[in-house]
């Protein structure tokens, strides 16, 4: 894929997202889709500390090779660059998996509210498609221009069905007209940025929607809420040395990145946890 063009930059700046972007051939995303799913069946059973459906949940760059070379991936990078700049840094990862036929939704939100990094534009959302969503599978929906306000209220559910750690979903009115849906085919990727109010609903097709969500940011962006704060320089430099760095994984979960994977997970939970009213659950074992 072509760097992004002026217009498409001008275009992420307006509406707060971009799409489609083609990262890789489609058959390249189906195989790496036989590769989570054979992660899944492989380790079913293994002994690791947490359930395997965590570890994709939340951060599985940090311990499978094949997300972090995903995130690393050169076509990812060029098109995050013409956003953040040539210094980036992968803050996060998560699979988002919605089952067939599941009820599984995620409300109404801006991405900032708690990661504890500030109403900052220095990052960016890229979220890649390993299957075919669409409206029917519950694919992203967008409000084009809500980046440009400020973090609004959010009021936290805890709702079973809701794939997010605590339910979260703005406390103000969303119009339900003004949304951009966001139907990609594998390989596909969007751009979105952390202000963007956005949600998806359930998957009421007869297949799985698989999509890795990577958190970029640069290295202007700053922890304000927990005592440190974790990224994988992804290319460039880090000069301001705001965060701690840590390597891509060697091999599946090995023991180095099974004790990083511990401590930056410990470390983050403090952001996703400040004002919390309820029981945080930031591994969502049901997906």
């Amino acid at each position: 894929m072509p760097k992004l063009t002026e217009d498409q930059v001008a275009q992420y700046w307006r509406d707060g997202f971009l799409f489609p972007l083609r990262v890789m051939p489609e058959d390249a995303a189906i195989n790496l889709r036989k590769k989570l799913e054979d992660i899944e069946v492989r380790y079913a059973a293994r002994d690791i500390p947490h359930d395997v459906s965590q570890y994709l949940r939340t951060s599985p760059h940090i311990v499978l090779p094949f997300v972090s070379d995903l995130a690393l991936d050169r076509a990812v990078l060029d098109a995050v660059e013409g956003i953040l700049g040539p210094d980036l840094m992968i803050w996060g990862a998560d699979f988002f998996i919605k089952e067939a036929d599941s009820t599984k939704v995620v409300s109404w939100h801006q991405d900032l509210t708690y990661w504890g990094l500030g109403a900052t534009s220095d990052q960016v959302t890229a979220w890649i498609a390993l299957s075919d969503v669409s409206v029917a599978s519950g694919c992203m929906r967008f409000v084009a221009g809500s980046h440009k306000q400020a973090i609004v209220p959010h009021n936290d559910t805890f709702d079973a069905d809701n794939l997010l750690s605590r339910g979260q979903e703005i406390a103000v009115e969303v119009d339900e007209a003004d949304a951009t849906n966001i139907e990609l085919s594998p390989g596909e990727m969007s751009l979105h940025h952390g202000l963007l109010f956005h949600a998806s609903g359930p998957n009421t097709s007869k297949d799985r929607r698989i999509g890795l969500a990577i958190r970029f940011v640069n290295p202007n962006a700053r922890q304000e809420v927990a005592e440190r704060d974790y990224a994988m320089l992804a290319r460039g430099v880090d000069r301001a040395g705001s965060f701690i760095h840590f390597a891509p994984p060697a091999r599946e979960f090995d023991t180095a990145s099974l004790s990083i994977y511990e401590e930056i997970r410990e470390a983050q939970r403090a952001a996703l946890a400040e004002g919390a009213i309820g029981e945080l659950n930031t591994y969502t074992a049901s997906m």
